[in-house]
Order: C-alpha cells, then sequence, then structure tokens
C-alpha cells in the first residue's frame, strides 16, 4: 500500500514542512492525527472491526476511546500517522502499529549520526540492539528494544518487541521517528524484518525529483 505523502503541516514547531512517502502491506490501516482526520478514521475503523456485532455497545465506545486517546497522546508528542496492523493469522489478528513523529532539534540529544549512535549505545538496556543501518533515505539510527507491560496488564503480560527507526531530516536538524510495536515475543523475529522493510520504503517527496 503506497501511503498518501506524510507532513508535519499543523505541528506546533519551527521545521519547514516535511513530506515523505512509506508503503506498507495492505492489512494495515492508517490513522492520520490531524484532528480534523483523526476521528473520521477512527470511526471508519470501529465500524469495520464490529460490523455485524449489534449487542456489545460498551466494547465499541471503549474501543473508539483507547484509539482517540491514543491519538491524541501521539499528536501532543509530534505525531503525524499511525498504522495498525489488520491481518489475520487464523483466528486472531496479529498485534502490531506504527507510529511516525517529527522530532524537532530539541528533542535529539547528538547532532551527528555518531554522537546520537554513542549516546544510544550509552543508554541502552543490556539486550537493546543499536545500530546505524543505511535506508533509501539516508543512514538511520536503528534501536530494538523491549519494553515491559503498563502497570495496569494481567499478571503474566508478555513484554512487548519495539524497532525505532531515527531518520535525519534533510536539509534540518530534526528527525523523524517510526515507532514500530508488537506485543508478541514469539512473532518479533519476522516483524522485525517487516518493521525494516517498511523503513527502507520510505522517501522524501522532493528530494526523489530533485535527484
Amino acid at each position: 500500500m503506497s501511503t498518501p505523502d506524510g507532513t508535519g503541516e499543523g505541528l506546533d514547531h519551527d521545521l519547514p514542512l516535511v513530506r515523505y512517502r512509506i508503503l506498507l502491506p495492505e492489512e494495515w490501516y492508517r490513522i492520520p492525527l490531524a484532528p480534523e482526520e483523526c476521528e473520521e478514521a477512527v470511526d471508519r475503523l470501529v465500524r469495520q472491526r464490529f460490523k455485524g456485532v449489534d449487542n456489545a455497545p460498551h466494547l465499541k465506545a471503549n474501543a473508539r476511546k483507547e484509539l482517540l486517546d491514543s491519538a491524541a497522546d501521539a499528536r501532543r508528542n509530534g505525531g503525524l500517522e499511525m498504522y495498525l496492523c489488520l491481518q489475520s493469522a487464523g483466528p486472531l489478528t496479529i498485534p502490531a502499529s506504527l507510529l511516525i513523529t517529527l522530532l524537532p532539534p530539541s528533542a535529539i540529544p547528538a547532532r551527528s549520526m555518531e554522537e546520537l549512535l554513542a549516546h544510544a549505545e550509552a543508554t541502552a538496556d543490556p539486550d537493546t540492539e543499536v545500530d546505524v543501518v543505511g535506508l533509501p533515505s539516508g543512514p538511520a539510527l536503528r534501536v530494538r528494544r523491549r519494553e515491559a507491560p503498563p502497570p495496569q496488564a494481567p499478571p503474566g503480560t508478555p513484554h512487548s518487541v519495539a524497532v525505532d527507526h531515527h531518520l535525519p531530516l534533510p536539509h534540518t536538524d530534526g528527525m523523524l521517528l517510526l515507532s514500530f510495536n508488537t506485543p508478541l515475543p514469539a512473532l518479533a523475529d519476522a516483524l522485525a524484518r517487516l518493521f525494516d522493510a517498511v523503513a527502507g520504503s520510505l522517501v522524501w517527496v522532493g528530494e526523489e525529483e530533485s535527484s
């Protein structure tokens, strides 16, 4: 699926407008985080997921509220858009997500990729993978780590696996952060390969025409 061009329009930052294009599998659902588009996208998803279920209004309302709350939190932190995996494996949906965030220079602890790598390595847990990868869009800092379940999660909930790609924005000191996540450690390696492929599909709109 070729997504609409992402932008940083409407956010509270001093960065120039950034445009990019990214490819995801057809089974991933896009939720733009701009307020005027987000609610419509969430409502459409809730209707789709609860199609034919007429006796669960509270579940539908809770699902809608959780999605809108997550979207609002993401936007406050510079989020541009979210993607949710709707791919099925038998009777289950594979839980995975992508959040794309615009980071201003003030949110980045180092200026060069070498300094950013050194900072990430110095602050990472022992089981965290940190390296610089070459993507078609340019060099990126890749971090794969484990995330503990939230405090309200039921006992025995496994940790989730997060894969972040930090991509320097062209001609600015800002970065684009691609944050992938799955709560299924058993599928982490396979999904991490998918996450890396998605990150590798990103191109800067405008740069491709001028190169």
